[in-house]
C-alpha cells in the first residue's frame, strides 16, 4: 500500500512558477513509476508528466513540454513537478499517481495503482 500526499499548489499569476511535491509513504517508492495528472471541472483527468522508477526517463504532455519538469528523489520518497511560465489554462487540480506496471501507456489513468488527493493550482491574469 502506498499513500500519496501532494502539496505546493496555490494561486499564481500568469508567467509565474510553482513547484508541486508528492510525498509517498512506505519503503517501496522506488518500485513505482510516477505520474502527474490534472483535472478541471467537467473534464476527464489529463496526463501531464511521467517519470520512470529510477528517474532516468521522463515524458510530458505536449501542452506542458518545455515549461514543466518532473523529477524524483527516491531517498526522500518524493516526486516533484516544477511548473514555469504558467498559463491560465494550467489551472486545475493536480494529482500524483504511482504505478507498479511494467508495461502500458503511462498517459492512461488506468495503469496507476495509487492516487493522491490532489492540490489546486490556480493561475490568474
Amino acid at each position: 500500500q502506498v499513500q500519496l500526499v501532494e502539496s505546493g499548489g496555490g494561486l499564481v499569476q500568469a508567467g509565474g512558477s510553482l513547484r508541486l511535491s508528492c510525498a509517498a509513504s512506505g519503503r517501496t517508492f522506488s518500485s513505482y513509476a510516477m505520474g502527474w495528472f490534472r483535472q478541471t471541472p467537467g473534464k476527464e483527468r489529463e496526463f501531464v508528466a511521467f517519470i520512470t522508477r529510477g528517474g532516468g526517463y521522463t515524458y510530458y504532455a505536449d501542452s506542458v513540454k518545455g515549461r514543466f519538469t518532473i523529477s524524483r528523489d527516491n531517498n526522500k520518497n518524493t516526486v516533484y513537478l516544477q511548473m514555469n511560465s504558467l498559463k491560465l489554462e494550467d489551472t486545475a487540480v493536480y494529482y500524483c499517481a504511482a504505478t507498479g506496471a511494467n508495461s502500458g501507456n503511462y498517459a492512461y489513468t488506468t495503469i496507476y495503482d495509487y492516487w493522491g488527493q490532489g492540490t489546486q493550482v490556480t493561475v490568474s491574469s
